[in-house]
């Protein structure tokens, strides 16, 4: 099966194994038919172990708004129709 290797083959052609992996993509290791690990090419790699930023912590210090031209009513009363809100 192709991207699926045991793992003594994989240790006997690792170097088609890593081939592989940056053309074709993710490779599988088993063990006694068991996936134990898989062979990823660095870009892959890269891509999947950039930190993400939290929502938080983006909204506190992501790219600065001053530039938007947003109007709030500061109003602290303000007309309510129930009827659309059902």
């Amino acid at each position: 099966m192709r991207g699926h290797w045991q793992l003594q083959e994989a240790k006997q052609r690792f170097s088609e194994v890593l081939r592989e992996a940056l053309t074709d993509g993710p490779q599988t290791i088993t063990r006694h038919g068991e996936e134990v690990a898989v062979v990823i090419g660095i870009e892959l790699y890269h891509q999947l172990a950039t930190p993400r930023i939290e929502l938080g912590d983006f909204l506190v210090h992501g790219p600065a708004t001053d530039d938007l031209a947003v109007e709030r009513d500061r109003s602290t009363i303000r007309d309510v129709d129930v009827d659309e809100l059902a």
